[in-house]
């Protein structure tokens, strides 16, 4: 035996023996990740191009501290339907060898993938996927959901809105697994707040003409219009019950509206919204840099928040991997949520053994356009909602490994 093999293998027999990780031996292929993404559906501007850029940051960010650990980048779009994005996850898994996938806008999508890299000790990197099931009771070792979920959006969105008065609700709602959770958690906000639905309509992603759903909310009593959608369908909802007449008389509580949304609706629509995010690109001189290192590679364009989650997840992935020598999802994720994340994006995060990154969340007021004074200048901050008090309780989320916070 060569005397460097010979050493190579004392060194692994060694941290076999002490039950550490052998990185040489973990690490001597790329490690691969893949976003996967709506790239071309109704949600594309909010991630879509965009997730692969910020991605590409945070590949080009992870370089400088790599110690040599080579990570290479792979993309698809999803198409909105959970079959097609188990199929590339699969075949991402069994050909490319891929080791983590991040973005999963669209809920179903995300809830059928995360279930597919718990069975392959892979990690789902949930970072644009809303659904609070995810921690809760389809939580995984190998998921971490790291923005936001409909818990947050919905309840901070409900309890705002109630302070004001505005306790009846109409609900306007996609019918698939993101908009049955925002509408479930935002009433249970309300509810806790003395508030009420009213009623509410399901329809389908991709709805054009929401006439007669509008009609109905109208006739409802209710004093606001909750949309329990987002993307193009939340955009078109908006533009639509301004025709119908329907503002300023009902207020409309867009439970998960981003920046893409705003700047496509324009600030003359959007003046007055309020909204839940868990960044905003002109919040403070960090994410002021990354915004603008993001506008350099998209055409001037400012990231979403999915965007920065991306980011944010996808560097902290990757120093786990290198932290832990191993791609291994529960170990991986296990790492991750050892200490404190200083993250320059989202600020402190903690990852709870449920899988939620905890972090600070922002209540926003639209700027009229008179207000806003350069491109995407588009949010006022009205107020903070401390990490503790912004996402679910752990205890009542109903995921089996919320036991192991004892």
């Amino acid at each position: 035996m060569k005397p460097g093999r010979r050493f190579r293998f004392a060194v692994s027999l060694a941290l076999a023996c002490a039950g550490l990780p052998d990185p040489g031996r973990a690490l001597d292929q790329p490690v691969r990740i893949g976003v996967l993404s709506d790239m071309s559906g109704p949600f594309s501007d909010q991630v879509g191009a965009g997730s692969v850029a910020a991605a590409r940051l945070a590949l080009e960010d992870f370089a400088r501290e790599s110690g040599g650990m080579k990570v290479e980048l792979l993309s698809a779009d999803h198409q909105n339907k959970p079959d097609i994005g188990l199929g590339i996850a699969r075949r991402w898994l069994d050909q490319e060898n891929v080791s983590a996938i991040v973005d999963l806008p669209n809920s179903g999508v995300a809830l059928a993938v995360a279930n597919l890299l718990r069975e392959r000790n892979r990690v789902a990197l949930a970072s644009s996927a809303m659904t609070s099931d995810l921690t809760g009771k389809f939580c995984a070792p190998t998921t971490v959901q790291w923005v936001s979920d409909t818990w947050a959006q919905g309840s901070a969105t409900a309890r705002a809105l109630a302070e004001r008065g505005a306790k009846q609700w109409y609900f306007l709602t996609v019918d698939y697994a993101l908009g049955h959770a925002l509408e479930r958690d935002a009433t249970r906000a309300l509810g806790e707040t003395g508030g009420r639905s009213t009623g509410g309509s399901r329809l389908p992603l991709g709805t054009g003409d929401f006439s007669s759903a509008l009609l109905t909310a109208q006739s409802s009593g209710a004093q606001v219009l909750a949309l329990a959608n987002t993307g193009a369908d939340m955009i078109n909802a908006i533009k639509q019950a301004g025709e119908f007449g329907l503002t300023p008389k009902m207020k409309v509580a867009a439970l998960f509206i981003q920046l893409s949304d705003t700047h496509s609706l324009g600030l003359a629509t959007a003046q007055g919204l309020q909204l839940v995010s868990a960044f905003y690109w002109d919040r403070d001189a960090r994410t002021r840099a990354f915004g603008e290192r993001f506008a350099a590679v998209m055409n001037g364009r400012r990231p979403t928040e999915d965007h920065a989650g991306v980011y944010s997840a996808t560097l902290a992935y990757l120093r786990a991997v290198r932290a832990a020598g191993t791609v291994e999802g529960d170990r991986v994720v296990a790492t991750m949520r050892k200490a404190p994340i200083e993250d320059p994006l989202f600020g402190t995060v903690t990852i709870r053994p449920d899988g939620r990154a905890v972090h600070d969340m922002y209540l926003y007021e639209v700027k009229a356009p008179a207000e806003s004074q350069r491109p995407y200048d588009y949010y006022r901050h009205v107020t903070t909602i401390a990490g503790d008090q912004a996402f679910r309780p752990m205890k009542d989320g109903d995921c089996p490994m919320k036991d192991q916070a004892k």
